[in-house]
């Protein structure tokens, strides 16, 4: 019998890759704060269509669940996000959602690992040959700890720098920098042929 190949992943960030940032808070509780990164739904479709990623969310809702970000502000939004991704074909196969905050130094926190770790030392995924998907320059150490590589969605590229102690270290990590989905897609679609 044929040994299955390991899965290949993409660890997608939500808030800034998927969907707008919302500053100052950052936090995307109300419908009036949500809108879709640009052309996210057409590029995600051909990765999840055309492409053989396993595709998973990670993402830090700082504080979620305390009296400054209830949980009934965060879940009738994320329901939203994901119906609609689902609408055009994208299936998440996991969803991880982090509610530390910095100060908490949690370790599923990212760019900590400790949600990730059935996918570390696990022979069914290929994790030197999946990515990290983000806006922050923490998605991109996140990259690095786990042992693959990162695609910036960089727009800003201080945004959680303040949290990394060498940004210039990651260099070797980020594999593509771009602000353009399609530009995404394309980059993927190339690895996927060699």
């Amino acid at each position: 019998m044929k040994k299955k190949p390991a899965k290949k992943i993409l660890f997608i960030d939500r808030d800034g890759t998927l969907i707008k940032e919302a500053p100052p808070t950052y936090q995307v509780d109300t419908f009036d704060k949500l809108e879709f990164y640009p052309h996210i739904f057409e590029y995600m479709r051909k990765i999840a269509c055309n492409l053989d990623y396993e595709l998973v969310m990670v993402t830090n809702q700082d504080g979620m669940g305390t009296a400054s970000f209830p949980e009934e502000s965060f879940w009738p939004v994320q329901k939203f996000v994901i119906t609609s991704f689902e609408n055009e074909g994208v299936q998440f196969n996991n969803i991880f959602i982090d509610r530390s905050f910095i100060k908490d130094n949690s370790a599923s926190r990212k760019p900590g690992t400790g949600m990730l770790l059935e996918y570390l030392n696990n022979p069914a995924y290929d994790i030197k040959r999946s990515f990290v998907i983000g806006d922050r320059i923490t998605d991109m150490d996140l990259a690095k700890n786990l042992g693959c590589k990162g695609i910036w969605i960089k727009n800003d590229d201080q945004l959680g720098a303040s949290e990394i102690s060498d940004p210039a270290a990651l260099k070797k990590t980020i594999a593509i920098a771009t602000p353009d989905w399609k530009e995404v897609y394309e980059f993927l679609k190339v690895k996927r042929e060699k």
